[in-house]
């Protein structure tokens, strides 16, 4: 495929935002479909974020994803905001349209998208998901899964405060973080959305044996791509989908925003993100 002849800029804004995967997977795709561009990593102190995106504007940039610390305050600085965006009340992306600024949220999206390429005969319509964890990406998945039309979404937190924030409609049930064990068996879908397992992180402790053997695990966690709430779940016979996925699949719409492009996600695209990538392809 070849691209326009505008040469057309975009970044990821964060603070820190050095390990931020997105330039590898948005250059990749300029490469692989021809386009005149590039996508660049900046480092914006929350204090200079708005007076950061208004000189980047200026500079001619098409538009933005915003990482921690960015994705709430982001909301303030949009002419307008997608439905999703509304909804989760964060923006990861940001397209520049018209000298408008149209804030977006994609990690629903990449969510969903996810589960359904990794697992197509899943079927989330009138199931019960179990959601760990409440933080933004925890906002994400519960719109998705909403969006789905799950039946029911049992979701924890070690604080639980910070859950009830986020039970805005009669199918979230809140339930203590010490009782996360015993609920174990009502679900049809476990998701963890906190950082435990993570490298560096202390492991999830989970008494996985009391989840039924239908449900599918998945973990936004990507480092370790197989985590060991994954690996356990495998070993007692459980569907999992690792969070690599959502990641990739969460820029596509922001792509399409910027280039006219929505890319594919391959296997080539996994393994350079992942860092398995043969260095001289």
């Amino acid at each position: 495929m070849t691209g326009t002849t505008a040469f057309i800029k975009a970044a990821v804004i964060g603070h820190p935002v050095a390990h931020s995967k997105s330039p590898l997977i948005h250059n990749h795709w300029i490469n692989q479909y021809r386009l005149a561009g590039h996508y660049d990593a900046i480092d914006i102190p929350p204090d200079q974020l708005a007076n950061g995106i208004e000189g980047l504007i200026s500079e001619g940039y098409a538009g933005f994803n915003f990482t921690i610390p960015h994705k709430e305050r982001a909301c303030d600085l949009c002419d307008e905001l997608d439905e999703a965006a509304r909804l989760i009340g964060a923006v990861n992306t940001m397209q520049i349209k018209e000298g408008r600024r149209i804030g977006m949220n994609t990690d629903a999206f990449g969510f969903i998208t996810n589960i359904k390429t990794a697992r197509p005969g899943f079927i989330f319509t009138g199931c019960t998901a179990l959601v760990l964890g409440a933080g933004g990406a925890a906002r994400a998945v519960i719109q998705g899964l909403l969006e789905e039309g799950v039946a029911k979404i049992l979701l924890t937190n070690r604080t639980r405060e910070k859950a009830e924030m986020l039970a805005t409609v009669p199918q979230i049930e809140i339930f203590d973080w010490e009782d996360r064990h015993d609920r174990l068996g009502e679900a049809d879908l476990l998701i963890n959305t906190t950082s435990l397992g993570m490298s560096g992180q202390p492991v999830l402790d989970l008494r996985l044996a009391l989840l039924p053997k239908r449900a599918l695990v998945t973990d936004i966690v990507y480092a370790p791509l197989h985590t060991d709430l994954l690996k356990k779940a495998e070993t007692q016979g459980n569907q999992t989908v690792t969070g690599i996925g959502m990641l990739l699949h969460q820029a596509r719409p922001a792509f399409q925003a910027w280039f006219g492009v929505m890319p594919d996600v391959t296997p080539a695209l996994e393994k350079l993100i992942l860092g398995t990538a043969d260095p001289a392809l």
